[in-house]
């Protein structure tokens, strides 16, 4: 298949593929839309985070890792990205780099670790 189908349409639209997507499971070709959006629109913390949760699911960690880090440097009170970098670095065998981003994700959502 070609990339044009990929970059087909409009950011909305390409948006509203990548989900669909990334919900089928069908993470490299959520990946391969989501790229383009986060190009063009790079301050877009939801796309970001939605290119890194599909990194994630398929097994490409250090792009993840990359991809939420982008994010909290924009963003260091974005929640989620904290928590989802905290277990990527967990999943690449980092816990004592994994550790201050969990804490920290737990107590911006008022959870404890245990």
């Amino acid at each position: 298949m070609s990339d044009t189908y990929y970059e087909f349409g409009t950011a909305g639209e390409r948006w509203d593929r990548a989900q669909l997507f990334f919900e089928a499971k069908e993470y490299g070709t959520a990946v391969r839309i989501l790229r383009g959006l986060v190009a063009e629109h790079p301050g877009q913390t939801a796309q970001r985070l939605l290119l890194a949760r599909a990194y994630y699911h398929s097994a490409r960690l250090p792009q993840a890792e990359a991809e939420l880090r982008a994010v909290l440097e924009r963003d260091p009170v974005e929640h989620y990205a904290r928590l989802m970098l905290g277990r990527t670095l967990e999943r690449q065998g980092r816990p004592d780099e994994a550790a201050p981003h969990l804490r920290m994700a737990a107590a911006m959502t008022g959870e404890t670790l245990s």
